[in-house]
């Protein structure tokens, strides 16, 4: 059967105006699914909270690296917000010597940092079109391995915290598919429980108070 020709010309005329919308919405810049790595500096200390005698506050600190993987899906909302889901796993250098004979004070006990779960979100405005400014937030998790002993029992156990996280960042498109990011976030650890190893029942959770600085960079994808 032989197609009308005003058909032609409908089916024409409407794939030349798909075409390109579709395309101009896949090309938005800072949008779309995205996979990174992040390495950087990471913090943690006990908080303002924290006052083990009648004198003065103690704090102690703990330091080393953080690195890890996320995942990540941002929408473009008109031509420069964008706002975004996004989860990371990631672990830590950062610990305590329990051998350097120091008395430690830090309100976690002798500890290392363990891996920490984050799920959040973020909300960015387009500066430039390689530039995207950024603030985040969410929820992390963050687990402390704590090792204690007395010359001859070893007691090894983890130290499970809930906590909120705040950031900011800004983001630098190499390409349609490449970037790369710095960020700085701050975290706050407000419950935890013991998860004893073994057939050790976990503990009641309880308050703490423990904060986080990170400064991290990432190297992303988008697809």
């Amino acid at each position: 059967m032989q197609k009308s020709p005003l058909l032609l010309t409908a089916g024409t005329a409407l794939a030349m105006a798909v075409v390109p919308a579709a395309a101009q919405a896949q090309s938005a810049p800072f949008s779309g699914p995205r996979v990174e790595v992040i390495a950087g500096y990471d913090h943690n200390r006990s908080g303002s909270g924290v006052d083990i005698d009648t004198s003065r506050d103690l704090k102690q600190s703990i330091e080393g690296v953080t690195y890890g993987v996320g995942i990540g899906y941002d929408a473009a909302v008109g031509d420069t917000l964008r706002i975004g889901a996004e989860a990371e796993l990631s672990d830590s250098s950062a610990k305590w010597d329990n051998n350097n004979n120091t008395p430690n004070t830090f309100n976690l006990g002798r500890v290392d940092a363990g891996r920490d779960i984050y799920v959040g979100g973020r909300v960015g405005v387009v500066a430039s079109p390689n530039v995207l400014v950024y603030a985040k937030a969410g929820y992390t998790n963050a687990r402390y391995n704590l090792l204690g002993t007395d010359g001859s029992v070893n007691l090894d156990q983890h130290l499970d915290t809930d906590g909120y996280r705040l950031g900011a960042g800004v983001e630098y498109q190499l390409d349609s598919n490449a970037y790369i990011k710095a960020e700085y976030r701050y975290s706050n650890y407000t419950r935890a429980e013991f998860d004893f190893e073994g057939n050790t029942p976990d503990s009641s959770r309880f308050d703490i108070d423990t904060d986080r600085h990170q400064v991290v960079v990432g190297v992303g994808m988008r697809f």
